[in-house]
């Protein structure tokens, strides 16, 4: 059969077909057969939408062993088969819809043979306007028994592809063309352009490279369309532009690059398209034909790009530049919007921090404000006593010496109640400074206990409160790794709030052994003791026990002003805690619940336990 025989068969149908079987009129069988024999192509035959042969004529049936009685009226199911009759059906039912022929290659199946044929469907329309036959004429390409013996994979057998008509490139690129023109997805539109290039043209590979012009010599593979078996290069491979000189003649030129294949694999023909916006190349189409089968002029097609091809792709590349500038820009912009987003989110933040510093910071001007006025009022007083006393012995005030000895004693205690104070505010200065050093050695909880219980029992006792003293059964010494001097102010400090913020009841202090290894700087030690110290006086409501450790804080200064002190002996006591290794706790139940505050020293050494 002529290449040249596409477009025109309708008309041709038409003019000797019009009285015929298939279009309704009477002649036999064997007229019509005959008729179909003078049209000049080797097979000719007639069906409807359901794939009835209504006329069949095939200059090679004897050589098969073909009989037109066994073909015409009957289904092709039950004679000359096409391999999946179904897409081949759908084939000719497009043709019906478009009422415009179409050329494509299928595979046929009779008896015990595999039957390749070169086919042009063409549609016989009818004095209405409407077509519900077709006309198809066509030539035996190959036969074989075997289906494996074909060079062509079967996809391309079932592909109705039309190579013949400029018509076709055109609809295949605008359906491409839409597809990409609904997205802006990189990936999308990488993935549509290579795959709707390769299914049309039957490629055996169409890869599409990104291109940015950094001066990187690198083209990285972003999508790639293959046929089964034919491994891809999306991920695996990167292309050096300094390698293949057709490259970047393309993205220079902005002209397609066809390369003719020759005979092996290695001499594939090849075509090389850049893809452009604004006359600037953004990306790279590459093509490969490897073995397909092209009816126009069957192998001798192989190794060579058509015109209709190159312009096919060439138009295609244009549309799919655009597209591809679209979609970068898009996405620069999401990213440059979500970039400001966190910028706005983390101008947020940072404005939400500075607003919180500025309320900690006004908050902690305004307790220093009253740890001034209080602990002046606190300096004062015993300053004031000191002063008092020793005016009445100058002034001779004293009845007797011993009168004159208490004189005296009381001036002593207030001058040790002030040293207290200014030791205080002298410790937190040094802490906020960073400048507090703490010697650390072993130090007997026995003597901690023992000096505690001397110095705070007779206070206690004034109150009319109990001051009980709970302490481990041991053998051995309790034996802690610390600064004598600050555990003892630290619980020195400890009951003497309890003393002084409790009415009845009283203050019990109890300590543990907690068996667990501990790190204190680069020393590992084998435990901790556990010190409790809790009292059944006013408590501290739940919202306020977190900022009892903050330095100048008073949960009430009605209070301060009734039990006296600082506000200072908590928040030192828990750094100097910090600062040897362990930690402080403060628990209450609430207002007038009590309170119980704990704390832990490293152990130097486990002693040996009763119930050991």
């Amino acid at each position: 059969m002529s290449a040249s025989t596409d477009l025109p068969l309708t008309a041709l149908t038409n003019s000797r077909l019009a009285n015929g079987k298939g279009c309704g009129g009477q002649q036999s069988a064997m007229s019509q057969d005959q008729k179909l024999s003078g049209i000049g192509s080797e097979l000719v035959f007639i069906q409807n939408g359901s794939g009835e042969y209504l006329s069949f004529y095939w200059s090679k049936a004897e050589s098969y062993g073909l009989l037109v009685e066994e073909i015409v009226g009957h289904q092709m199911s039950e004679t000359l088969s096409p391999v999946e009759p179904e897409l081949y059906l759908n084939r000719c039912g497009q043709v019906l819809e478009d009422q415009r022929p179409a050329r494509f290659c299928y595979l046929f199946r009779y008896a015990e043979q595999y039957l390749l044929f070169d086919l042009v469907v063409s549609p016989i329309m009818t004095s209405h306007g409407t077509a519900t036959t077709v006309l198809v004429m066509g030539s035996l390409l190959s036969s074989s028994t075997d289906s494996q013996a074909f060079e062509w994979p079967e996809a391309r057998w079932n592909q109705a592809v039309d190579f013949s008509s400029c018509d076709r490139y055109q609809k295949l690129r605008a359906k491409i063309i839409r597809k990409i023109r609904r997205t802006l997805d990189l990936e999308t539109i990488w993935q549509e352009t290579v795959t709707g290039i390769g299914t049309a043209l039957c490629l055996e590979r169409c890869s599409i490279c990104d291109y940015k012009q950094s001066g990187s010599p690198e083209l990285q593979v972003m999508a790639s369309y293959v046929q089964t078996g034919v491994s891809s290069l999306v991920g695996n491979q990167k292309l050096i532009l300094t390698d293949r000189l057709e490259f970047s003649q393309a993205l220079t030129s902005l002209e397609p690059v066809a390369m003719v294949g020759g005979p092996g694999e290695n001499g594939q023909a090849m075509l090389v398209v850049a893809t452009s916006y604004q006359d600037q190349p953004n990306g790279l189409i590459i093509l490969y034909q490897g073995k397909r089968y092209l009816p126009q002029v069957g192998n001798a097609h192989q190794g060579q790009w058509t015109t209709e091809e190159i312009e096919f792709v060439r138009e295609l590349a244009d549309r799919v530049g655009t597209a591809i500038a679209h979609a970068t820009l898009f996405a620069e912009s999401k990213a440059l919007a979500e970039q400001l987003q966190r910028v706005n989110a983390d101008m947020l933040e940072k404005n939400r921090e500075l607003e919180l510093a500025n309320e900690q910071a006004e908050e902690a001007c305004r307790l220093k404000s009253n740890f001034i006025a209080s602990t002046s009022h606190e300096l004062r007083t015993p300053l004031n006593g000191i002063i008092g006393f020793l005016k009445l012995i100058q002034d001779g005030m004293a009845d007797d010496p011993e009168e004159e000895a208490e004189f005296i004693n009381e001036a002593y205690r207030s001058a040790l109640h002030l040293l207290d104070l200014i030791d205080d505010v002298l410790d937190i200065a040094k802490i906020e400074a960073g400048k507090m050093e703490i010697d650390m050695y072993p130090v007997k909880l026995e003597e901690i206990l023992r000096d505690v219980e001397r110095k705070t029992r007779t206070g206690a006792e004034q109150k009319k409160l109990y001051l009980q003293i709970e302490k481990p059964k041991n053998i051995d010494p309790i034996i802690m790794y610390g600064n004598y001097k600050r555990i003892l102010q630290v619980m020195l400090n400890l009951v003497s709030n309890g003393i002084k913020f409790t009415k009845e009841g009283g203050i019990n202090i109890s300590t543990e052994i907690i068996r667990r290894p501990v790190w204190v700087g680069n020393e590992q030690y084998p435990g901790m003791v556990k010190v409790r110290v809790a009292d059944t006086g006013i408590g501290v409501s739940l919202e306020k026990q977190q900022q009892l450790f903050q330095n100048f804080y008073q949960v009430d200064g009605g209070r301060t002003r009734t039990y006296g002190g600082t506000g200072l002996g908590l928040a030192i006591s828990q750094k100097l805690m910090e600062a040897m290794g362990g930690e402080m706790n403060f628990f209450s139940m609430g207002e007038g619940l009590g309170s119980t505050v704990t704390f832990t020293v490293p152990l130097f050494h486990l002693p040996v336990m009763v119930n050991d």
